[in-house]
């Protein structure tokens, strides 16, 4: 019975996700083009920015990582919001003039804008792939914690490989068709569900299970000290070199990860953007409650050892709840999947539909087409790695933040800094992943208490400005306006202008 009611509420709002997903193109017609699709038109308000960036930042992760983390090592989960949080705050500056440089050459992504900038469109697709091998572990993620989320909320009803294909059919039906709209129709949702269950939770399990958060936090300082400190609870050395370094290195990444550029491409002014930064942190206090609910199943479902740990916080719910909660809480978790997902997807197909498949000239007149089929191929593969490999994707996710990172150079310096040459950028890119790879694969990672992307970063600086400085001039003879993110490029909506860098 229990198994019913649980599922009766997952199927029905996963129903009613398709629908809202479809709903957000009704009228809009199928003749947009990738831009409508892809960025949605660049019309949305601060509202839908607000909820689809806080949809990308808040994944199974949250539920299942971020509880999983606080149950095994305590204090150095708070990177995530820390990390957050001053990305939000670089994200004032670099949103508006991201949006701004991408608005007036029509832009859709960032491999758009490193071949704009550089006048390379090969440069463009190489980006896209090292994007792509970055991106699609997160998808394979995304799926693996829905089909958990999904198995454990219907009691072992449904299957885990039942649940990654539905996680899989639910996504790719309303992405390919509505694209960046929907998935921030679906966003509303989600973010109204994971509000509400979170919040109750948060009161709930201190009041059911220790009379109250004075006894909880009483018992955690009393009988688990080290999990409140640096560097947690047999966390292998994340202390606080690791936590600084960490958070510098993912606040710089998160600005510029493909999905999150995404979301301020979608953007109908560059104010939109400028408020979403200020009211997203806002959204970071949610995170506090997986975490500390993790804590709380360290006495309530004490032994859990590997994965099993990620289910700490749902061995709370399906233990104490009644079944339809269950499910609402599941269904919550399964959108905090869904919409990630989506955009990972979309951003993919973009990337390849207008920088790989759409820079053949031939090809070139279909690019949403493309972008389409892409999304379902990828979505597709990582689904069939989820099956057959499900380490190998999982093992490319450990170099994914650290990897992007070393488009920080090439994007952002290349903006604002007409001076770094095409060589200095590409070069500085290729030391950066590489030592990265070797790091991270060669398990020196941390290093001397340190992130590994923060050094391959600082590698990959050194190397770009050397070469700027040392190696062939660019021939580039387009003037600065065609080229660089300008002052006049984003100026605020009562004509005050803003600067191009602070």
């Amino acid at each position: 019975m229990n198994a019913t009611v649980a599922t009766s509420v997952f199927g029905a709002f996963m129903v009613l996700t398709v629908v809202l997903g479809l709903l957000a193109v009704r009228g809009r017609g199928s003749g947009g083009g990738l831009t409508e699709w892809s960025v949605g038109g660049r019309s949305l308000g601060t509202v839908f920015i607000w909820v689809l960036m806080a949809g990308e930042s808040y994944t199974s992760f949250s539920y299942l990582g971020a509880a999983g983390w606080g149950y095994n090592f305590g204090a150095p989960v708070l990177y995530v919001v820390a990390y957050m949080s001053c990305g939000y705050a670089i994200g004032y500056v670099v949103g508006p003039m991201l949006w701004a440089y991408a608005r007036r050459h029509n832009l859709v992504g960032i491999t758009d804008m490193v071949a704009h900038r550089y006048g390379r469109p090969w440069l463009g697709a190489t980006v896209a792939i090292l994007a792509t091998v970055c991106l699609l572990p997160y998808i394979q993620l995304q799926i693996t914690g829905m089909g958990v989320v999904v198995s454990t909320i219907s009691y072992g009803a449904i299957s885990l490989n039942w649940a990654y294909f539905l996680g899989f059919a639910v996504t790719t039906t309303f992405v390919v068709i509505s694209g960046l709209r929907g998935s921030a129709w679906v966003s509303v949702l989600k973010d109204i569900l994971v509000i509400v269950t979170l919040g109750f939770l948060a009161v709930y399990v201190p009041l059911h299970y220790f009379d109250g958060y004075g006894d909880f936090l009483g018992r955690i300082t009393a009988e688990k000290p080290q999990w409140l400190t640096f560097p947690g609870h047999g966390s292998g050395g994340l202390g606080q070199g690791w936590f600084i370094t960490t958070t510098l290195i993912n606040s710089l990444t998160v600005v510029i990860f493909p999905t999150t550029v995404a979301g301020y491409l979608g953007a109908r002014s560059a104010d939109a953007l400028r408020r979403n930064a200020m009211y997203l942190p806002f959204y970071n206090v949610l995170l506090f409650v997986p975490m500390l609910l993790g804590l709380a199943a360290l006495f309530v479902v004490p032994g859990l050892v590997g994965a099993d740990s990620n289910l700490a916080l749902f061995k709370l719910v399906v233990d104490s709840l009644p079944a339809w909660a269950v499910g609402v809480i599941g269904v919550a978790a399964a959108l905090s999947s869904i919409v990630p997902m989506a955009v990972f997807m979309l951003v993919i197909g973009t990337m390849w539909g207008r920088s790989v498949l759409g820079a053949i000239p031939r090809l070139a007149h279909r690019q949403k087409l493309w972008s389409q089929l892409v999304v379902v191929g990828a979505g597709a593969l990582a689904l069939l790695l989820t099956y057959t490999a499900p380490n190998t994707l999982v093992r490319l996710s450990l170099i994914s933040y650290e990897g992007m990172a070393q488009l920080v150079p090439m994007l952002l310096l290349g903006l604002v800094w007409r001076r770094l040459t095409l060589h200095a950028a590409v070069s500085g890119l290729v030391v950066g992943v590489a030592l990265v790879c070797v790091l991270v694969f060669g398990g020196h990672d941390p290093l001397w208490g340190m992130n590994a992307g923060i050094l391959g970063l600082a590698v990959n600086v050194v190397v770009a400005l050397a070469v700027t400085w040392l190696g062939p001039r660019g021939a580039d003879g387009r003037p600065d306006a065609e080229v660089l993110a300008l002052e006049d490029e984003f100026p605020r909506q009562d004509g005050v202008s803003r600067p191009a860098s602070t």
